[in-house]
């Protein structure tokens, strides 16, 4: 077995995009203009729930702070990648990939668990909606939150200590920021104790909320068809549509992404999953709850018809 002092490797390489070698520019450009998107949508509604009245609301409260979430899981990754793009200098040093990956992974798994507290949120307001507003008090509200992010730190320092007590030897990253199994892979020892872990959070921080918000549709699907009229109907689940497709999207990118079994995918396929769920599905969130949410429409158009002279 290989042996090797871990000190003496001081910095990792992204591989990052060089299969595309002569599309890089294109792909920057593109994803420059996916981040800026991405980072006005999401500022902006932060910026509309805490000015408009009508959006002080458990629901909208859980998507400012997913919105704030989002936004900073993009900073630690996406920067990085245009600027690998762009530089020739694609390294990083092993405090700085520790960080980065810290930081993914707690503004990562604080978002699925926010997903599910918004998914409890819309469970009490179609299936209790008498009791809403005492269930989901401020209290409950602030505690939801607080396990959330408590949750990804918890996470977040158990696989950074893990990964980062291996002794490394490779320093090429096959990947474009430091995610967990890519930099696992530059280990000179056997990782199978550390792979074992990261799938069993990756179980536990999956398929528990997702199993919660399951449940919690299947309890609102069936108060809704119990509904009368067919407009009550429509009005109760498009109360819950926007929620719906962030978390479908969302959960089904980390789960193929972490839940796979190990296979002979290619790095281009893992790199393709790694820009759905780095990328797009922050981009998705502003979208989704702008075009398709009413009330923050109607938001919008309050807040820019009082700048109106």
């Amino acid at each position: 077995m290989r042996r090797h002092n871990r000190t003496e490797v001081s910095e990792f390489f992204f591989q990052g995009f060089s299969s595309f070698q002569e599309h890089q520019i294109t792909l920057f450009v593109v994803f420059l203009a996916l981040y800026i998107f991405t980072l006005a949508g999401n500022v902006i509604i932060v910026i509309i729930i805490r000015i408009d009245s009508h959006l002080h609301t458990p629901m909208y409260f859980f998507l400012s702070m997913l919105s704030t979430s989002e936004t900073l899981y993009s900073l630690v990754i996406i920067p990085q990648m245009l600027s690998s793009l762009v530089s020739r200098d694609m390294s990083i040093s092993l405090a700085g990939c520790a960080t980065q990956m810290f930081f993914f992974v707690t503004f990562a798994i604080n978002n699925c668990f926010l997903l599910t507290a918004m998914g409890y949120d819309r469970y009490v307001a179609i299936c209790n909606p008498l009791r809403y507003t005492v269930i989901m008090n401020r209290k409950v509200c602030a505690l939801l939150i607080w396990v959330a992010f408590s949750i990804g730190l918890i996470v977040a320092v158990t696989q950074v200590t893990s990964v980062f007590r291996l002794p490394f030897c490779g320093v090429e990253v096959a990947h474009f920021f430091c995610d967990i199994r890519p930099v696992m892979k530059l280990s000179c020892i056997d990782t199978t104790i550390n792979e074992i872990l990261t799938l069993i959070i990756s179980v536990l921080v999956l398929l528990v909320p997702m199993g919660l918000v399951f449940i919690s549709y299947v309890l609102i699907i069936s108060t809704i068809l119990k509904i009368a009229s067919a407009e009550g109907r429509q009005k109760a689940f498009a109360t819950c549509a926007s929620h719906l497709t962030v978390v479908i999207v969302h959960y089904g990118c980390a789960a193929i992404a972490y839940l796979k079994p190990k296979s002979e995918n290619t790095r281009d396929q893992d790199q393709l999953i790694s820009v759905t769920y780095t990328v797009i599905t922050p981009l998705l969130n502003p979208v989704v709850y702008s075009l398709r949410n009413k009330e923050v429409k109607d938001a919008l158009l309050r807040v820019f018809g009082k700048k109106q002279p």
